[in-house]
């Protein structure tokens, strides 16, 4: 593999390939036991950032913190037409956060750069409470699943300076 000023001949063209896919298709589910639909300011975040770079939201749900429910609407998503599952909430250290526990056994591969990045971000803007924050990203199906925190501003960063910027090259790679 050559490199040009530090990224791979390979990478370049991969993002070059990935580019083409278009418009993603997408499911966003929020879990919480405190918001409704009209409190969901994550969710219809999560909707806008992506909607503003062209994707186009396919379907939305507001979930209990309930491992079982959360797991079989993710199940039912992976099944129709999506490329893509964003998830907000639940992924907090309460007893009642499942989101990652009910999640993580359908991923048939995860990305810990996700997290690693997404804390390391965190950090420079909430300092060592960023720890504390869990955020998953992965591969079922051929569709990429990322589940975020339920906070705005987690929500802000994870998805414009993470996700927005690889989100074709993922959907390129997880469904070859």
């Amino acid at each position: 593999m050559k490199f040009l000023i530090g990224v791979s001949v390979g990478v370049k063209e991969h993002k070059h390939q990935a580019a083409g896919i278009g418009t993603i298709r997408y499911a966003q589910l929020t879990i919480s036991d405190s918001r409704s639909i009209e409190e969901d300011r994550s969710g219809r975040l999560i909707q806008q950032l992506l909607n503003e770079a062209g994707h186009e939201l396919a379907d939305y749900l507001l979930l209990p913190n309930d491992a079982a429910k959360i797991q079989a609407e993710v199940k039912r998503l992976l099944g129709v037409d999506v490329d893509l599952l964003v998830t907000t909430g639940g992924t907090g250290l309460s007893p009642r956060d499942v989101t990652i526990e009910a999640i993580e056994p359908l991923l048939e591969k995860t990305l810990p750069g996700f997290g690693e990045l997404f804390r390391s971000l965190s950090y420079a803007e909430v300092g060592t409470s960023a720890l504390m924050s869990r955020a998953l990203l992965g591969v079922a199906e051929r569709k990429v699943v990322v589940c975020l925190p339920g906070s705005e501003g987690a929500v802000r960063l994870a998805v414009a300076k993470l996700l927005i910027p690889e989100l074709r090259h993922l959907v390129w790679v997880a469904s070859r």
